[in-house]
């Protein structure tokens, strides 16, 4: 009777633990933070709040660091991007300090992605590649695609670290839009 009890304590322990695992779990390997800010940018810029958390979690996994290459916070600019960005869409008084707070971050890295995904008609894929790579480098790979007479693919991006980081983004994308469907508005 008494190893009966036990089982059913050890079943009960499991049935109650087992969600706060998986949580954990979840938001170690797949984190979400300020899904409220991610929301307003999303539907602020006409993005998908999950490309946005995506993006997120491919530059920074929401650390907010800065990169061996100067760029700064959970969407990780460079401070200059910022700036231009900062005057393009109408801001005042941008400082670099700015960066680190991460509304603002999100709401530059937004307008960036719209930008990006505008600049290439739609497109999400080379918005990406630029996003990692840098316009220049997507507009000549845009031309030599067009060149050859063929649509532009992943493939045609000769850099493997920006291939791995926009098949990155759309995985993530995906995964956000399914496991936080509720917290990025979808339900």
């Amino acid at each position: 009777m008494l190893a009966l009890g036990g089982v059913a304590l050890a079943v009960l322990v499991g049935v109650l633990v087992a969600p706060l695992f998986q949580k954990a779990i979840r938001e170690l390997s797949l984190p979400l933070q300020y899904q409220a800010v991610i929301r307003q940018q999303a539907a602020a810029k006409h993005l998908d709040p999950a490309l946005i958390a995506a993006v997120i979690y491919a530059e920074s996994k929401f650390d907010p660091r800065t990169s061996r290459a100067g760029a700064e916070g959970l969407m990780q600019l460079l401070p200059q991007t910022a700036a231009y960005l900062a005057t393009r869409s109408g801001g005042t008084g941008f400082s670099p300090n700015d960066l680190a707070t991460p509304e603002v971050n999100i709401a530059y890295g937004s307008y960036y992605l719209r930008y990006l995904i505008d600049h290439y008609g739609g497109q999400v894929m080379p918005a990406l590649a630029a996003y990692n790579a840098g316009v220049t480098n997507v507009d000549r790979w845009l031309a030599e695609s067009r060149v050859d007479a063929h649509a532009f693919v992943i493939t045609d991006v000769p850099y493997p670290e920006t291939r791995a980081y926009v098949e990155r983004v759309l995985r993530a994308q995906s995964d956000y839009r399914r496991t936080y469907a509720r917290q990025l508005g979808y339900e």
